[in-house]
């Protein structure tokens, strides 16, 4: 699993803000928990989307990471929304 530069505890940190960012934005009812693993686990499928379309990654280190974790827990949370409808 690629991090974008930041090491597994920044990983967590930052992925609980761009989980918590996400679900504000999002009006997403999660706890503090949900927002860590939307926020890692959307950075890590915002990231296999780009390479798949052949486009790079937003940057390396913990702003590129936070950004690709927002968008990416927004999608998360925007297919959930979907397949729960």
């Amino acid at each position: 699993m690629h991090l974008n530069g930041v090491g597994w505890i920044a990983a967590i940190i930052i992925g609980g803000l761009a989980g918590w960012f996400a679900e504000m934005v999002m009006k997403s009812n999660t706890g503090i928990f949900m927002n860590i693993i939307m926020g890692i686990v959307g950075a890590v499928v915002l990231n296999a989307i780009l390479q798949a379309l052949n486009f790079g990654p937003f940057g390396v280190g913990w702003t590129a990471y936070l950004i690709t974790g927002f968008i990416g827990a927004c999608l998360l949370i925007w297919v959930g929304r979907l397949v729960r409808r």
